[in-house]
């Protein structure tokens, strides 16, 4: 029996951890921490509603207070941290909420397990403070063939990747302080089913689907990673159950794409589905300003995960892309929930 804590889990990348452990191991108690901001949608997660091995919680991970409590209500053992303001664009506007979240909210769960876990009779073998993070603290690649590593030189350019460096190092900080058992894995862009539509693929396929513009920034030759997030999932119970502790993990696709590339590739599939002839919606591409410290290249290099752990993504992005696609237009009614803003309305009532 294990009792784990997971932050942000309403959110895109967390229900889907969320449901992997609640589906997969039926002898942990899966905790679902969330605070139901714009990102947070319980609508993802309406399945496992009756689980017996599922509770949500509705609560601010930047209140100490009530984080400790509920390590103590609950016994929390292990915490898998995905909870972040995460858009690049929101960052630029308002980078104090990103520092407030991403750097306080992380540093009052730090303080609550190490509160917790670091008693005088400490078995901390059976604990773990597992915080995911992403590749954009790395900095930026140039179109050299080089990849990000986990020795790579931190070097953010936005105040999302600052606030998520600053993360990262107060977890590492934790571990050389005070030993606190942590594990860190660093992730490339993440694509699938119930990502909010302020993110390219799903804000392109709902955009193509009403005929509006997609807007580009520059020329469209930054270049991602991009990672199924249900590998992504995959690799994160990996690492969660055989990661080392004190180290980093690097989780990426090995799958660049030019963002003007994948854009064509999206409104392809688009169309077929639509039953258009592919690469109609092309008209609608629209040119944009670049965005302000905008990286050029991503690119991780996940070789130590497939070596030491024996990870790897499970679907070609042809694949990946096609089942995404399917998934938005055969689930309308979550998208246009999302997009007109009626799914926060009951659950705002519900947990207020």
């Amino acid at each position: 029996m294990k009792n784990i804590l997971i932050t942000g889990g309403a959110g895109f990348i967390g229900s889907h951890v969320v449901r992997l452990f609640v589906n997969k191991y039926p002898n942990y108690n899966i905790y679902n921490l969330d605070k139901l901001t714009y990102a947070g949608n319980l609508n993802n997660l309406k399945d496992l509603e009756k689980a017996p091995n599922y509770t949500f919680i509705k609560g601010d991970i930047c209140d100490f207070e009530m984080v400790l409590q509920l390590f103590q209500k609950y016994n929390i053992d292990s915490v898998i941290h995905l909870a972040a303001e995460s858009h690049v664009d929101r960052s630029i506007k308002d980078p104090f909420s990103f520092a407030q979240t991403n750097v306080m909210g992380t540093l009052a769960l730090l303080q609550a397990a190490k509160h917790h876990w670091l008693t005088d009779n400490a078995n901390t073998e059976a604990n773990l403070f597992y915080h995911v993070s992403t590749d954009e603290v790395y900095g930026s690649l140039e179109m050299d063939g080089t990849f990000f590593t986990e020795e790579t030189k931190y070097d953010p350019h936005s105040p999302y990747s600052a606030s998520k460096a600053s993360s990262d190092h107060f977890v590492r900080a934790f571990y050389d302080t005070f030993k606190l058992p942590i594990v860190i894995s660093n992730c490339s862009n993440n694509y699938g089913s119930y990502q909010f539509p302020e993110k390219l693929i799903p804000l392109f396929i709902n955009n193509i689907r009403h005929n509006k513009p997609l807007p580009v920034y520059g020329k469209g030759e930054n270049v991602r990673d991009w990672l199924f997030v249900e590998d992504h999932a995959s690799a994160i119970d990996l690492i969660f159950h055989k990661g080392k502790r004190g180290d980093t993990y690097n989780i990426g696709g090995f799958n660049e794409w030019k963002n003007i590339d994948l854009i064509k590739v999206i409104i392809k599939t688009v169309d077929k589905f639509l039953g258009r002839e592919p690469g109609t919606s092309e008209s609608l591409i629209t040119y944009v300003t670049d965005r302000a410290g905008h990286d050029l290249r991503y690119a991780i290099d996940s070789s130590k995960l497939n070596k030491e752990l024996g990870w790897e993504p499970s679907l070609q992005f042809e694949e990946g892309i096609e089942k995404t696609v399917k998934w938005y237009l055969e689930n309308q009614d979550w998208l246009d929930n999302v997009t007109s803003g009626e799914y926060q309305k009951y659950y705002t009532e519900m947990y207020k």
